[in-house]
């Protein structure tokens, strides 16, 4: 049978308003509830101990140290005591939360699994993919108990026969048009089509998007420095050592000759001692 003499299909106007109208709305509603849920499952940030901020802040202050050695504000001798103060209290552990190590024993690997920290991301991941998955496993069975085998859209414009699997999920007929949308073929069309909905409605940082946590890690959310890899400060500091010391090499003081740049712009230098 040749494609012009393919038989037509009439929908029935109610397919529109009680299946096509309800799957829609039901799931940009599950999507806002989902994002509004997740928001009120987020714990409040942990709070750390003051030995804690004192070891970021002291990584911190040597990599701004280290960011504008080449045009430093800070005079030479100045400069040079701040960089050697920090180096040697990166090399006995000052500003080590625990303490510098004791003995000439190594400190002990960071574990995620006693980090309370580590711990909450964990469950704020698994968290977020529960209320992902859950709601989605209800609509998508909702729609097969009850509306399986239905076709309820058809596309304005032409497509290849290659989007027919994908366009017509759950129904076996080779021979109708490739146009046409299924049921179950709209459940994914508007799971993986309503980001820009949510966007709109919730912002650009919403949870509502299902489909950019399906490739997600449930841990996703807790960063390197709280999955499995805590961060380790002795190497971190041991490595700060040695780039304080080559950032000496590199330091140039933004007031040197200052007074020389001063009188030449506002032309008070004569050409000879120019």
């Amino acid at each position: 049978m040749s494609a012009n003499t393919l038989p037509s299909l009439h929908l029935d106007p109610q397919i529109r308003d009680w299946v096509l109208f309800p799957i829609t709305l039901v799931m940009i509603l599950v999507g806002v509830l989902r994002h509004y849920v997740v928001v009120l499952l987020q714990s409040p940030p942990k709070q750390f101990s003051r030995a804690a901020i004192r070891e970021q802040r002291a990584l911190v202050q040597s990599q701004i140290l280290r960011a504008t050695s080449a045009k430093s504000p800070i005079p030479p001798a100045h400069y040079k005591a701040l960089s050697q103060y920090l180096s040697e209290a990166f090399k006995t552990g000052t500003y080590l939360k625990d303490g510098p190590p004791k003995g000439n024993a190594p400190p002990p690997a960071p574990n995620p699994l006693t980090d309370p920290t580590a711990l909450d991301g964990m469950m704020a991941g698994m968290k977020t993919q529960m209320v992902m998955m859950v709601p989605q496993m209800i609509i998508m069975g909702w729609i097969n108990f009850f509306f399986q085998g239905f076709v309820l859209i058809k596309l304005p414009f032409p497509l290849t026969l290659g989007f027919k699997s994908m366009l017509q999920r759950g129904i076996e007929t080779p021979d109708m048009d490739v146009r046409w949308v299924s049921s179950l073929s709209w459940y994914f069309l508007n799971f993986f089509g309503l980001n820009g909905l949510y966007r709109l409605l919730l912002g650009g940082d919403n949870s509502a998007d299902s489909s950019r946590d399906m490739t997600a890690s449930p841990f996703a959310s807790m960063g390197t420095a709280q999955l499995g890899q805590p961060q380790d400060f002795v190497k971190l500091f041991k490595a700060e050592c040695d780039n304080l010391e080559f950032s000496e090499g590199l330091y140039t003081w933004t007031g040197e000759d200052i007074d020389v740049k001063v009188l030449r712009k506002y032309g008070k230098l004569s050409p000879r001692l120019d």
